[in-house]
């Protein structure tokens, strides 16, 4: 019985570490988005900036999807850092982002801090 229990409470605080790891989700379809409280304050306005623009062609939910699963939703492509940085540069090319390189570049950099996060 006790080792049981043993078991059981390591069990439970493996998958609360893996549960904290991953940054919290608030919503659900097309208000689905990262909750900001468990956004860091250096990234803060970075999470702001994306929460601003991205939203003007594109639900967050999408995003939150592409970060949780490691694929793009539409596409099924792989969402990884490479994708990123190629989605960043599509986005700077597309007129009506409105975004110039240094948004670009903190969006990149959120979006990089967030799938390793969500890989914890």
């Amino acid at each position: 019985m006790r080792k049981l229990i043993i078991l059981v409470t390591l069990f439970t605080l493996v998958i609360a570490a893996v549960a904290d790891a991953r940054i919290r989700v608030k919503g659900r379809g097309d208000r689905m988005n990262f909750d900001p409280d468990s956004i860091p304050a250096n990234y803060r306005a970075s999470f702001d900036l994306m929460s601003r623009k991205c939203v003007k062609c594109h639900t967050m939910e999408r995003t939150v999807i592409a970060v949780q699963t490691g694929r793009a939703p539409i596409t099924g492509q792989p969402f990884d850092r490479q994708a990123v940085k190629a989605y960043g540069i599509k986005m700077l090319r597309k007129p009506n982002s409105n975004m110039n390189k240094q948004e670009i570049r903190e969006v990149v950099i959120l979006l990089n801090y967030l799938l390793d996060e969500n890989a914890r």
